[in-house]
């Protein structure tokens, strides 16, 4: 395993324009983006053509075309994957959505990754959804329920990536769950 400065030195590479960076990049950050693709499909409709392979390859084609971003540490990396990631699997499922107008719902199975929520699968439209209200109300408790859940990082790693301490990142998860709790249980949306 490669250490974090060593992927940050070629996310950093690759956004000046080196060419090999990407190619050194990837078998360094392969194992954990596919993890992170795993996690996400999980509980999707056994109908559903997205693979994790080809999760972590549109993924990382996005990212490391990311030139305005100043890489930091791999925990940031993963972060912003995570959040890449997201928006593959809600565009897709839009995509899907519209094709058979209702007929199709893609579900993720949040209980994997959060205890707060019952039901086995949960559909991917109602959570961005939700999600994005949550960024209205609160931008930070927001991208903490995206990288706890898509991105599966520990709490340790999310309070890194959001720059705060680990106590106060518990508080706001704590905080978080129960208002997606209280939105995702409600059979009308607020």
């Amino acid at each position: 395993m490669s250490s974090q400065p060593d992927i940050t030195r070629l996310l950093n590479e690759a956004n000046t324009g080196n060419r090999a960076s990407p190619d050194r990049l990837l078998p360094l950050v392969y194992a954990e983006l596919r993890s992170i693709a795993e996690r996400s499909l999980r509980g999707e409709n056994p109908n559903h053509t997205l693979q994790p392979t080809a999760l972590v390859n549109e993924a990382y084609l996005r990212l490391v075309d990311q030139h305005s971003v100043d890489w930091t540490n791999r925990a940031q990396f993963f972060g912003i994957a995570s959040e890449m990631m997201r928006r593959i699997l809600v565009n897709y499922a839009q995509a899907r959505h519209a094709e058979k107008r209702g007929g199709y719902a893609t579900h993720l199975a949040l209980d994997e990754a959060v205890s707060f929520y019952n039901k086995p699968d949960l559909d991917v439209l109602r959570l961005d959804e939700t999600l994005t209200r949550l960024a209205v109300l609160d931008p930070r408790q927001s991208r903490i329920v995206e990288l706890r859940f898509f991105g599966g990082l520990s709490i340790e790693k999310t309070a890194e990536v959001m720059e705060l301490s680990p106590a106060t990142l518990k508080r706001e998860w704590r905080t978080a769950k129960a208002w997606l709790h209280s939105r995702l249980t409600n059979a009308s949306p607020d």
